[in-house]
């Protein structure tokens, strides 16, 4: 028997490899197109990600309105059809067991459906029994409860019964207030000593390796 028959699994920096090697140098570029007298790091950027929505970020920081806000997804789009992450070493093996063992597996992310059915299907063969991304309406978007809320109606589950896995605060965001089990993707945030320190404080477990998680869930 599984113990937790809905793993709920965020995308990016917990199943591939995206921030640092494709987000973040995509926006880097595409602000200096629209704001040409700013700049951005790399760990403002993170940083950014880590405590607000992405929209957010942007409307607060650099003042996006909501014609800018298409631009940057419509362009990310092309992008992103061109540019495959690589997937965490060790990521393949949670997800099939997840699979074959009769359990559910669905995608709560920021990243756009297609991109996260395209992964899957190039790394595992596979896909999610459901996605719930970028393609939603904001307000049914991470960090909102939405997406837990509807996988617990549509599939009769309780709590305790999922397990959300993400690398970012606003995960927990979502998951804390409806007392759903997080935990923390440690993997995704390595270079990030304090943000690690604040999630493994904040979430109910951590995982230093996808290995790590592999041994929790079915061992």
């Amino acid at each position: 028997m599984l113990k937790y028959p809905c793993l709920v699994l965020d995308h990016d920096d917990t199943v591939v490899q995206s921030e640092k090697t494709l987000g973040f140098p995509f926006f880097k570029a595409f602000l200096a197109k629209i704001r040409p007298d700013v700049t951005i790091t790399y760990e403002e950027y993170v940083r950014g990600c880590h405590e607000m929505v992405f929209t957010d970020m942007c409307r607060q920081k650099w003042s996006f309105t909501d014609g800018e806000l298409q631009e940057e997804y419509q362009t990310w789009k092309e992008y992103i059809r061109t540019h495959v992450p690589a997937a965490f070493s060790g990521i393949e093996a949670v997800i099939r067991r997840q699979k074959e063992e009769g359990g559910l597996l669905c995608v709560v992310s920021l990243s756009g459906e297609e991109n996260i059915l395209r992964d899957y299907r190039t790394h595992f063969g596979i896909e999610p029994d459901v996605v719930y991304g970028w393609d939603l309406p904001e307000h049914q978007r991470k960090p909102y409860p939405y997406p837990l809320q509807d996988i617990m109606e549509r599939f009769c589950l309780k709590p305790q019964e999922l397990l959300v896995v993400d690398d970012m605060k606003l995960a927990w965001k979502m998951a804390k207030p409806l007392q759903v089990p997080i935990g923390f993707a440690a993997w995704g945030k390595r270079e990030f000593p304090d943000l690690t320190l604040e999630m493994k404080g904040l979430c109910d477990f951590s995982f230093d390796s996808t290995e790590e998680l592999e041994k929790f869930l079915f061992d």
